[in-house]
């Protein structure tokens, strides 16, 4: 693999690859198991093709894969191998030549290309000029992220404590945008801002940060930076129902972690990248990816960032009906947040958090488990302190309604549903209406009955046709 690793396609007779050859040796991968993972894989990103065994012969005789396939054979051949392997690593042309989609699933080493994807990603996210259909979520394209940031992380010597920010220039700028997104999401919902964040990433943070001459300790401050809005964009992108792309810019934006070296910020991108696995169906991801956020933020100084981490674990945990390993998860969250001196003692991304961040959690759990009178006792104290938060208050109220269903009080479930599908008219969140929809389903066995009935024609306006 020497020759594959100076950065081309080890050329023998007539043009071969003997890069990918090598790899394939080392894999011990059959040429029709390569060409057929490689179709799995891109199915799963949207793309249709029909690979076979003559489709590797002509790799390996010189010929260069279309579109995003050099990144998806890497991909097979990693998992084969046990090891990170790269298009270019295998005699294929550089990854500036992939569709963005594709890129920017990728964590990658130079942190210049990965300034250059955000950039297009953006860009081709405002206009939809080259962002054809839904960009797809790939649960498969979650793993190496996170093993890279953790073998980034296990070589770092010092703390990776965040720098003070600075109280004048760019980077107190970028912190006052970043807080008046955070109050615009809190009050409307991601749906209401992403576009904004998006905007204001790839136009103004990223060229900021590609200019020379930046002073090294303001240049790692604006690249933390960079990264929470990354994350932001990513979050908005969930909330707005835009599953791919969330996971797309959460990828790239724990890769600019890496440069502003803040072991909270990266802990708590791997949150929302759990939070979105287990959402879309991937609970185990979910789990893994909260395991990799504890493990990088112990010993950064944040308990409350801890808090929300062990929280997504027992989100995980919860929603494949695991109820001990739910328990102690949520346990050592009540344990952080025991811990916590306070918000003003805490980073600046985690201040947020909260006992009652933690009851929304909770009741989401517990109303997974079928703890009926849990989730009720939960998501009511929830509401009564979150007035202000517009999104919890229409999740919690659905728990709400959902245990109330649960403990067979219908009148009670169908009213909570109402408000908060009265909040949803005022919140543009993909997510509170998920945890609605969720309500919806369960109305199902009693679907014959009126009060069932008004309330389907009443949700449909907000939640669409049920299924």
């Amino acid at each position: 693999m020497t020759d594959g690793r100076a950065g081309g396609a080890a050329k023998g007779p007539a043009g071969a690859n003997a890069a990918l050859a090598a790899a394939l040796k080392d894999a011990g991968c059959s040429y029709a198991s390569l060409a057929l993972r490689v179709n799995e894989l891109g199915r799963r990103q949207g793309i249709d093709s029909n690979y076979d065994k003559a489709s590797v012969t002509r790799w390996l005789q010189g010929q260069q894969p279309r579109g995003t396939t050099p990144g998806l054979i890497a991909a097979v051949l990693s998992e084969r191998c046990g090891r990170p392997v790269s298009p270019t690593e295998l005699g294929f042309h550089s990854d500036q030549r992939r569709p963005v989609a594709g890129r920017a699933l990728v964590y990658g080493e130079d942190v210049a290309e990965t300034l250059h994807t955000l950039a297009e990603l953006g860009s081709t996210d405002i206009s939809r000029r080259s962002l054809l259909g839904t960009v797809p979520f790939v649960a498969s394209a979650l793993t190496s992220p996170q093993r890279d940031w953790l073998l980034w992380l296990s070589e770092q010597r010092d703390g990776l404590r965040p720098t003070p920010v600075a109280s004048a220039g760019p980077v107190e700028q970028v912190h006052a945008m970043i807080s008046m997104f955070d109050r615009m999401d809190n009050h409307y919902g991601g749906g209401g801002v992403r576009s904004s964040i998006v905007h204001y990433l790839s136009t103004e943070v990223v060229p900021m940060l590609q200019r020379r001459g930046t002073p090294p300790s303001q240049q790692r401050q604006l690249y933390a930076a960079a990264a929470r809005l990354a994350a932001m964009a990513g979050w908005s992108s969930y909330d707005a129902g835009e599953y791919g792309l969330a996971q797309r810019y959460m990828t790239q934006g724990l890769r600019l972690c890496a440069e502003g070296r803040d072991r909270v910020l990266g802990g708590q991108i791997l949150a929302g990248l759990s939070h979105l696995a287990t959402s879309l169906g991937r609970p185990d991801e979910g789990v893994a990816l909260a395991r990799a956020g504890v493990a990088t933020a112990k010993g950064s100084g944040s308990p409350l960032g801890l808090m929300r981490l062990y929280a997504m674990s027992a989100r995980g945990h919860a929603a494949q009906g695991h109820s001990g390993e739910t328990s102690e998860a949520l346990r050592l969250a009540e344990r952080q947040l025991d811990a916590s001196r306070g918000a003003a003692q805490e980073s600046v991304w985690v201040r947020y958090l909260d006992h009652h961040y933690l009851q929304t959690e909770a009741a989401l759990c517990f109303r997974d488990l079928g703890l009926a009178a849990q989730a009720e006792r939960t998501a009511s104290e929830s509401l009564g302190a979150n007035a202000d938060r517009r999104r919890r208050q229409a999740i919690s109220r659905s728990v709400l309604a959902t245990a109330h269903l649960q403990q067979d009080r219908l009148d009670e479930a169908v009213g909570t549903a109402t408000e908060a599908l009265d909040t949803l008219s005022t919140v543009h969140s993909e997510r509170s209406i998920q945890a609605l929809r969720d309500f919806r389903r369960r109305l199902e066995p009693r679907r014959h009955e009126p009060l069932v009935q008004d309330f389907e024609r009443r949700s449909r306006g907000v939640l669409g046709a049920a299924a």
